[in-house]
């Protein structure tokens, strides 16, 4: 059974606790049987994924990701919140984990700086599971660097004229909506870039591709040509779409490192258990010193991890300041050690561990892009190094 004693950190307040605790007992019920579904082909992952939207739907659960004046739980985004959803979900189920996490990140720039007729037209339906949400920034040549993004935006008598591609866009080819990151031309660089909601009809808009990945999700790389959005689906003011990204992700970061420490909460709940129950030599794993080595070092780098983690989200919280540097720390280092952790019990578990369909076997799966997407590990570096010097 995974540690539960983080819990009682003062970084919480009663409601964390309750919320943990009924999301877990709901997961082990609702969400854990799904992982015997089939992942053979795109179509039944997103049928899965379409599952497991109704049911996070049905539960409330996904009134965490939006503001409480358009059917969510809070009057503003708990990053606690839904840090511990994201832990508590990536250690019953990836997939799960991931389905939560886009219906946030890809409606997060709407509750932040959407016009209320935008919050009104589309928050709602994402609380209700009714709407798919996408945030579609990557570009084939513009990810980390999102400055460079060739993605047009032009504007016209009555909105703009979008021309472009993006690429790894989770949920692309099952979102009913994008928030679409462009070049208007404002300024140079970074400060001529604005940020629209897209409806997946738009005509001009293509999927080009679906896009397989080594833990089965929906990823895809869209089209744009000649695609007309109203001027009344911007987002915030033009050129200001590279700000309203960056506080979008200072949001999500956290987040992300929050399913990183749930996939090694798994990890070493997996290991313990094998460990104490597989006899080596006449004794226990568990009695072999190489093996409560790797044990401590997987519980040393979980509650490291949690402590940045919880750090960053209540921060955010709470003193309702900028997180960028903290944010940063939390991703960085707990999808890294999440990594080492995971890898560590596949090599506990030996020739089972790298068999396909086995817990530890899907994690490892799992983890591997956790530390690329919303800002590769070395870009969190660069963040963190550039925070410090700025002080």
């Amino acid at each position: 059974m995974a540690d539960k004693s983080f819990l009682d950190w003062p970084f919480f307040d009663d409601h964390h606790r309750s919320l943990a605790h009924d999301l877990d007992v709901w997961a082990k019920q609702e969400i854990a049987p799904l992982e015997e579904a089939a992942h053979e082909n795109q179509a039944a992952v997103d049928a899965l994924c379409g599952t497991i939207l109704g049911r996070l739907a049905a539960a409330g659960w996904l009134r965490y990701v939006v503001p409480k004046a358009h059917g969510g739980m809070f009057d503003t985004l708990d990053v606690r919140s839904l840090c511990l959803i994201r832990e508590t979900l990536a250690r019953h189920s990836g997939l799960a984990d991931f389905v939560f996490a886009m219906q946030g990140l890809g409606s997060g720039t709407i509750s932040l700086f959407g016009s209320p007729d935008l919050q009104a037209r589309y928050l709602p339906e994402v609380a209700k599971g009714k709407k798919v949400a996408a945030f579609a920034l990557s570009e084939p040549d513009a990810g980390s660097d999102v400055a460079a993004m060739r993605t047009t935006a032009t504007p016209i008598s009555d909105g703009y004229l979008v021309n472009g591609e993006k690429t790894w866009i989770s949920n692309g080819g099952i979102a009913d909506f994008y928030t679409l990151f462009a070049r208007t031309g404002e300024a140079p660089g970074a400060r001529g870039i604005s940020a629209f909601v897209v409806d997946a009809q738009t005509p001009g808009l293509s999927i080009a591709e679906r896009i397989p990945v080594i833990a089965p999700h929906p990823l895809a790389r869209l089209s744009f040509k000649d695609m007309m959005v109203p001027q009344e689906n911007r987002l915030h003011e033009a050129g200001s779409g590279f700000k309203a990204a960056m506080a979008t992700l200072d949001i999500f970061r956290s987040t992300v490192g929050a399913a990183a420490l749930g996939f090694a909460r798994r990890a070493l709940e997996e290991s313990s258990h094998r460990v104490t129950n597989r006899h080596l030599f006449g004794a226990p794993m568990a009695a072999l010193q190489l093996v409560q080595a790797q044990i401590a070092d997987m519980a040393l780098d979980i509650d490291a991890s949690a402590l940045l983690i919880y750090r960053a989200a209540w921060t955010k919280d709470v003193k309702k300041t900028r997180v960028t540097r903290e944010a940063a720390m939390a991703k960085l280092y707990a999808t890294d050690h999440a990594q080492n952790s995971i890898d560590k019990a596949v090599q506990i578990f030996g020739g089972l561990g790298v068999r396909s369909g086995h817990p530890v076997e899907k994690l490892y799966r799992e983890i591997r892009a956790l530390r690329i997407y919303e800002g590769a590990s070395e870009v969190q570096k660069l963040i963190i190094a550039r925070q410090v010097l700025e002080q």
